[in-house]
């Protein structure tokens, strides 16, 4: 049965967050006139001209040897965390508390892979250097995400970063990098470089269909020894299709001028939460955003903020927030808010007047349900 909900988003003119939807069948049809303009066979197993150009142009933007596109982030990321552990023969690794392997992949590390995660530091900012300081476990990695998506894109500073760098490498700590949203968090440390930023690092992985904007897909990069090791885990992992080449040739055919529109996307991102901020009601974390991707904290139940959303869309057809999930406090809500194309061509003017008049209806249902 057709999702009503679904139906109205569908249905709207204006979206605010991330980018415009493509047809059904629509990125196929791209993807197969631009493996044919470029003269492209399709691979086999994972070998083949695309893929393997692929790999080598992003391995070498990232500053590391090696480099092997994987179906998913999951999979890499349980590759590496695999290696890393055999290698040091201590079967344990730390992470944030909000990483996504703990809280959205069915903490598939324990169940698949019999590792163990220590969550370190508290949750409400990045990891520390301190944090890894004081752990008293003896750990074969560290998962650093930047940003972390769970707190609203929040990342280190750079001396942090050198300084969490420095730790892991006197406790005999693999620093791993969870890069699903490094392509935006390079804009955070501008001037320095995709490359400056990896040295940090031991091995990293990168996503192709978040700020990319491809199918699926991501890579997973390190030393030439390591990655060799990565390709036989990705065939245990069943992660060696037949044919990889539509994944690969979706992230690509879009991935230079994607990486070109970062700075636009931040910039964007910067005004916008600006100019939210400025409605009672509505906080912003953090201010300013350090990426292009922040939250909104609203002082209304989910259930009035998703009601007042859905009547907006359909007297207004503007789609103003995706979920909205339970806030802070009690009645409380947040929402996440990731600057893509969308926004890129829409003004504050329009929108923000919208945004008040959210409010002012999820206010009115919010004190119905209280009566």
């Amino acid at each position: 049965m057709p999702d009503p909900r679904e139906a109205l988003r569908l249905g709207c003119t204006v979206h605010v967050s991330g980018h415009a939807s493509a047809a059904p069948g629509e990125e196929l049809v791209r993807v197969g006139e631009w493996c044919r303009a470029q003269g492209l066979r399709a691979d086999s197993y994972g070998n083949g001209e695309l893929i393997g150009a692929f790999e080598a142009k992003v391995a070498a933007l990232l500053g590391k040897p090696a480099a092997a596109f994987m179906v998913s982030g999951t999979m890499a990321q349980q590759i590496a965390l695999r290696l890393w552990c055999d290698r040091a023969g201590v079967q344990h690794f730390a992470m944030h508390p909000t990483s996504h392997l703990e809280l959205h992949e069915e903490r598939a590390y324990a169940h698949l892979h019999g590792l163990k995660a220590t969550l370190l530091g508290p949750r409400e900012r990045p990891t520390e250097a301190r944090d890894l300081a004081a752990c008293p476990e003896r750990l074969a990695a560290l998962v650093l995400e930047l940003p972390a998506r769970e707190i609203g894109g929040q990342l280190p500073a750079w001396e942090e970063l050198g300084r969490i760098a420095a730790v892991a490498r006197e406790r005999g700590t693999r620093l791993h990098m969870d890069g699903a949203r490094l392509w935006e968090a390079r804009e955070a440390y501008a001037p320095r470089t995709h490359a400056e930023i990896c040295a940090h690092f031991d091995s990293a992985y990168v996503s192709f269909y978040k700020g990319i904007g491809g199918m699926a897909g991501a890579m997973l990069l390190g030393s030439e020894d390591f990655i060799a090791e990565a390709r036989v885990w990705r065939r245990r992992h069943g992660g060696t299709l037949v044919q990889l080449h539509p994944l690969v040739a979706s992230a690509a055919m879009r991935f230079d001028a994607q990486l070109a529109k970062m700075p636009a996307y931040r910039a964007r991102a910067q005004t916008f939460a600006a100019a939210l901020a400025g409605i009672d009601g509505i906080v912003v974390e953090p201010q300013p955003p350090a990426v292009n991707l922040f939250h909104a904290h609203f002082p209304l139940a989910p259930a009035a903020l998703t009601a007042a959303r859905d009547a907006l869309a359909a007297s207004h057809g503007a789609w103003l927030l995706n979920r909205a999930a339970p806030g802070r406090a009690p009645n409380a809500s947040s929402t996440e808010f990731y600057v893509g194309d969308n926004l890129l061509l829409l003004a504050d003017a329009d929108l923000i007047p919208l945004y008040a008049l959210l409010l002012d209806h999820a206010r009115a249902r919010n004190g119905a349900a209280a009566s």
